[in-house]
């Protein structure tokens, strides 16, 4: 069946066979005119007819022999001729015209906008206006503007004085930046100390701030920097407690930083222990509980520290560091701030401008023999010689030989203790040794300070950082501070 549903006159291989039947003669060569030339001669004979036809016209008009011009047609243009395919045409833009050469794709952005003329109709034209003398900014804001009635008078600000980067008559010997990396043993990745240490919080009425610097002399040898430093909270709420411990080894004592790092780790462990009756004795101003109780656990850091100098097989004053701490509230009523040790450094206050230093007074040395310390043979651990109660309950399990059942002697270094009540706008300053000797040593770094720190606001941790290093000269070891500002 055919599409059109008729039955196909003949069988639907007839065509085929017709087509490729090897007896049927062969039609040859067309007798029509076929070649390049002939092609030619037809297209000029159509144009020739085309012409002639058109000048027809044309003097039927009037215009004898003109052809007339194309009409102008709306856009879009009619479509243009079919191209060959094997003629390549040039791709145009949406925006070009369908005659002439086609240009590049391009999309070209907004024109720049011309800068404006000056106008000024005092100024004839082809003359330029001469510049006017220009009237201070005050005296045009009162000419320009009426000024609002009883407006306060802004205070006028003083220029910032320049930050000095050292105090004395001559620069320090060492280059300010780290120079060498101290040695490391791949076995003992977890002693690796940092350069620098950074941190800080905001408790109650208080601001902390604290860094730790290896010093400059450290930094040109490649030695490990010796002071620790370690802030930490403990509990929550109001009952919360903050302490910051500082510690500073011996220079010349091989492994010294580690000696620091253990003390502040102990002590650490030891507060945070005792944490919650600690902060109970410091919120209700029980100084004397709070002396022997920390005294004690001064003593206990300690006698970690010389058993650990046994295990090592040095004497106890090769494996030691001097240690210093302070009890912050976290209470906002609570303005008592607890400071306790043993060892050199420093503790200051920034009060009006002026520093204080209270370092607690070392007792005489005949008044360093006298009764055994609360918890290494006392008889009666709950009183003292005056009759107050001492804080002795502080959760503190009871270890092994050598801490409590054979004594161990004091240490060298006498404990020190002061509890005091901050004022707003106080800055309460405590430092190892590496800060608190050239504080005492040159007035210019203390003057320094406490123009940096005399305004109640605290700095950040940069600006802290910085006013930390400020360095003099003969003064190269690490500096170690601990900043409490006051609102």
């Amino acid at each position: 069946m055919s599409q059109q549903g008729e039955k196909p006159a003949a069988h639907e291989d007839d065509w085929w066979r017709r087509l490729y039947d090897e007896s049927a003669p062969d039609a040859g060569a067309a007798q029509a005119a076929d070649s390049l030339d002939d092609r030619f001669d037809s297209a000029s004979d159509t144009v020739a007819s085309e012409k002639t036809v058109a000048s027809e016209r044309g003097a039927a008009r009037g215009t004898p022999g003109e052809i007339p011009e194309p009409r102008e047609e709306p856009w879009p243009p009619e479509p243009a001729a079919r191209v060959p395919r094997d003629v390549r045409v040039p791709s145009r833009a949406p925006w070009e015209p369908m005659t002439g050469p086609a240009l590049p794709r391009t999309f070209p952005g907004p024109p720049a906008p011309e800068p404006p003329a000056p106008e000024d109709p005092r100024v004839p034209a082809g003359r330029e206006a001469p510049p006017l003398p220009r009237r201070p900014v005050t005296e045009r804001a009162e000419a320009d503007e009426p000024a609002p009635e009883e407006a306060p008078a802004e205070p006028a600000v003083a220029p910032a004085p320049p930050r000095v980067a050292h105090v004395g008559a001559r620069p320090p010997t060492y280059d300010a930046e780290p120079t060498a990396l101290p040695a490391t043993d791949p076995y003992e990745l977890g002693r690796v100390v940092p350069d620098t240490v950074l941190d800080g919080a905001t408790y109650g009425t208080y601001t902390l701030r604290a860094a730790s610097v290896r010093g400059d002399s450290a930094r040109f040898r490649g030695e490990p920097r010796r002071d620790a430093l370690l802030t930490v909270r403990f509990g929550s709420g109001e009952s919360a407690l903050v302490l910051v411990a500082v510690a500073g080894a011996s220079r010349g004592a091989e492994g010294a930083h580690t000696a620091a790092a253990d003390a502040c780790h102990w002590i650490g462990e030891a507060v945070g222990r005792s944490h919650a009756r600690l902060s109970d004795d410091i919120r209700a101003g029980r100084r004397a509980d709070l002396k022997s109780g920390l005294h004690r656990l001064t003593d206990r850091a300690f006698g970690k520290l010389r058993a650990r100098a046994a295990e090592l097989g040095v004497e106890p004053d090769a494996y030691t560091a001097s240690l210093r701490c302070l009890l912050l509230s976290a209470d906002p009523d609570c303005r008592t701030r607890v400071f306790f040790g043993i060892g050199a450094g420093g503790l200051f206050r920034l009060r009006d401008g002026s520093w204080h230093d209270l370092e607690p007074a070392l007792p005489p040395p005949a008044a360093l023999t006298g009764e055994p310390v609360v918890g290494f043979g006392s008889s009666a651990p709950e009183s003292g010689s005056d009759g107050d109660r001492l804080t002795m309950d502080l959760d503190i399990v009871t270890g092994p030989a050598p801490y409590v059942e054979d004594p161990l002697p004091p240490p060298a270094e006498p404990f020190r203790f002061r509890a005091s009540v901050a004022r707003p706008g106080d800055t309460l300053l405590l430092c190892g040794a590496g800060l608190a000797e050239p504080l005492r040593g040159e007035p210019e770094l203390a003057a320094e300070l406490a123009t940096r720190w005399s305004p109640v606001e605290a700095p950040g941790l940069g600006a802290f950082l910085a006013d930390t290093q400020i360095r003099v000269k003969g003064y190269a070891d690490d500096r170690t501070a601990v900043g409490v500002w006051e609102a």
